[in-house]
C-alpha cells in the first residue's frame, strides 16, 4: 500500500470544548485566534453542530447562525463543518423530511462546507434525507459509523454500513468513536476492512477517555485512515481528543507527513492555554474530565453519560447506588438490541438503568424515550428486540417497522407560523424548530439588547469553500 500525507480535522472550536467544559466557549473567546487558524492547512475545521446550538441559546446568549456567518468571515480559506444527528438535526426528537431539507440548505448557505452526519442506531434511514439534501447543497457529506461493541457489532456489520453510505451518497467515512472505545490493533483490522468495502476516504475520531486514542490512531494511519481528528493540545486528553501538535510532530519526516507547520500552530496552542488557565480557574474544566478513565472499557459509557447519571443518582440521593447502574447498563442495552451508546442513545438507556436500580425493579417505571426507542421511533435496533420484552414494554401498542420519518406530516409551515413573532431572519425558525421551549426566552433576550443599541445584522452573503 503506497503511504500518503494524513489529513486533519481540527475539533478545538466544538467538539474539544463541548467535551471539556460543556460547550461553554463564546464567540468572544474564539474570534481572536481564528485568523491565525485559518493559515493552517487543515482538511477541515469542525467548529458547529452538536450541542453548540444548544448552548449558544441555552447559555451564552449568541445566535448560533452568526457565530457560523463569523467563522466564514474570519476563516475563508477552510472548509467548515458541522455535525448533524441525521433526522434529529440538532434537537433531540426526529424531524419532518421538509424541516430536515431547509435546515441543511440554511447551514450550506450559511458557511458550511463539510456535514458530518450519523444516527445513534446506525440506521442508515435516519440519514438518506440529510445526506441527499447535503448533496443538493454540493456540501462534502461525511457519513458516520457510531462506534461500540456488542455480540452484533464486528468489522463486517461496519463494512457492509460504510458501503450502504457510501452509495447513499457520502464522500467521507467516519468512525465515530464517542466513548474512546477502540484500541490500537482492532482499529488497525476495522480501518483495513473499510478500506477494502469503501473507495472514499476514511476518518478516524476517537475520543482519549480510556487512554487510547494516540495509539489506535497511530495503528489506524498504519492501515490506510485518510484523515484523524485532532484538538489543540491545551483543551486535548481526557474526554477530549488526541492533540493536535503530538500527531504532527509525530508523523514529520515520515510517509505519512501532514505538512502542518509546529511554529503555526503554537501561535494558536499559545490563545488556547490562556483559555484553559481561565476555564480550570473558574472551575469550567471539570479535573475528572481531564484524567484518562480506563472505566469506560468496562461500561462503555461515555463522558457526558457518566456526568448526567451521577447528577440523576445525586439528585435522588442515591450516589451509592452507581455501580449497580454501570452493572445494569449492559443488561438495559441488551434488552434494547444494543443500541450504540451516543446522543440520544447514551440518554435513553442511561435514565433507564437509573430508573430499574433505584426504583428496586427493573422497568417498573418506563421513560417516554425509552418505550419511544423500543417502539422503533429512533430506527431499527442493530439487534431485534425480543417479542416478550417488546409487550411488556409496549403492551397492545405494536412496534413500527418503517422509517419513523415516514409517519411525520411536513411541519415546516406549522413551525413558520408559530415562530412568526420572533422572526427576524429566515433562520430564527430553525432555532426555534430545534429548542421550541428555550428559543423564545432568546429571542426575548436578543429584542432586548437590540431595542438598547438599535442594531442587527443578520443578512450576510457568504461563499462556501470548494
Amino acid at each position: 500500500m503506497m503511504a500518503k500525507p494524513i489529513k486533519i480535522t481540527e475539533v478545538v472550536l466544538r467538539d474539544a470544548h463541548q467535551s471539556l467544559l460543556a460547550t461553554r466557549m463564546t464567540m468572544d473567546e474564539m474570534r481572536p485566534i481564528l485568523n491565525e487558524m485559518d493559515k493552517i492547512p487543515y482538511f477541515s475545521v469542525e467548529c458547529w453542530g452538536g450541542a453548540t446550538f444548544d448552548s449558544c441559546i441555552r447559555f451564552l446568549n449568541e445566535d448560533p447562525w452568526e457565530r457560523l456567518r463569523i467563522m466564514r468571515q474570519e476563516m475563508p480559506h477552510q472548509k467548515l463543518q458541522m455535525l448533524f444527528r441525521g433526522q434529529n438535526m440538532l434537537g433531540y426528537r426526529p424531524y419532518a423530511d421538509d424541516v430536515v431539507e431547509y435546515f441543511v440548505q440554511k447551514s450550506v448557505a450559511n458557511g458550511i462546507d463539510v456535514i458530518r452526519i450519523f444516527d445513534a442506531l446506525n440506521d442508515a434511514r435516519n440519514l438518506q434525507t440529510a445526506i441527499k439534501a447535503a448533496n443538493k447543497e454540493k456540501a462534502h457529506v461525511q457519513g458516520c459509523i457510531s462506534y461500540t461493541l456488542s455480540p452484533v457489532h464486528n468489522n463486517e456489520y461496519y463494512a457492509t454500513y460504510a458501503k450502504t453510505l457510501e452509495e447513499m451518497g457520502a464522500h467521507s467515512i467516519c468512525i465515530k468513536d464517542m466513548a474512546g472505545l477502540l484500541t490500537p490493533y482492532a482499529c488497525y483490522d476495522l480501518v483495513s476492512r473499510l478500506k477494502e468495502a469503501v473507495s472514499i476516504p476514511v476518518d478516524i475520531h476517537s475520543h482519549y477517555t480510556a487512554g487510547l486514542a494516540s495509539m489506535s490512531i497511530m495503528k489506524g494511519i498504519e492501515a490506510g485512515a485518510d484523515i484523524v481528528d485532532t484538538a489543540m493540545s491545551p483543551l486535548s486528553i481526557g474526554t477530549s481528543h488526541m492533540p493536535t501538535e503530538s500527531l504532527v510532530a509525530a508523523l514529520q519526516g515520515t510517509e505519512y507527513d501532514t505538512g502542518l507547520d509546529l511554529n503555526q500552530l503554537n501561535v494558536v496552542r499559545s490563545h488556547f492555554a490562556k483559555l484553559r488557565e481561565k476555564y480550570i480557574g473558574s472551575g469550567q474544566i471539570s479535573p475528572k474530565s481531564l484524567g484518562v478513565d480506563a472505566n469506560t472499557l468496562l461500561y462503555q459509557v461515555p463522558g457526558g453519560m457518566f456526568s448526567n447519571m451521577l447528577n440523576q443518582l445525586k439528585e435522588a440521593g442515591k450516589e451509592d447506588k452507581l455501580d449497580e447502574v454501570l452493572a445494569e447498563i449492559p443488561r438495559v442495552r441488551e434488552d434494547s438490541g444494543y443500541p450504540p451508546l451516543v446522543t440520544p442513545t447514551s440518554q435513553i438507556v442511561g435514565t433507564q438503568a437509573v430508573f430499574n436500580v433505584i426504583m428496586g425493579e427493573r422497568y417498573k417505571m418506563v421513560t417516554k424515550e425509552f418505550r419511544g426507542m423500543i417502539h422503533g421511533d429512533y430506527g431499527k435496533t442493530p439487534a431485534p428486540i425480543d417479542p416478550a420484552f417488546s409487550k411488556k414494554i409496549l403492551g397492545d401498542d405494536e412496534p413500527i417497522t418503517c422509517r419513523f420519518a415516514d409517519t411525520l406530516e411536513p411541519e415546516l409551515d406549522k413551525l413558520k407560523a408559530e415562530a412568526a413573532q420572533w422572526v427576524q431572519q429566515e433562520e430564527d425558525v430553525l432555532t426555534y424548530a430545534m429548542f421550541p421551549q428555550v428559543a423564545p426566552k432568546f429571542f426575548a433576550a436578543r429584542d432586548a439588547a437590540q431595542s438598547e443599541d438599535g442594531t442587527y445584522t443578520a443578512d450576510v452573503t457568504v461563499t462556501p469553500v470548494q
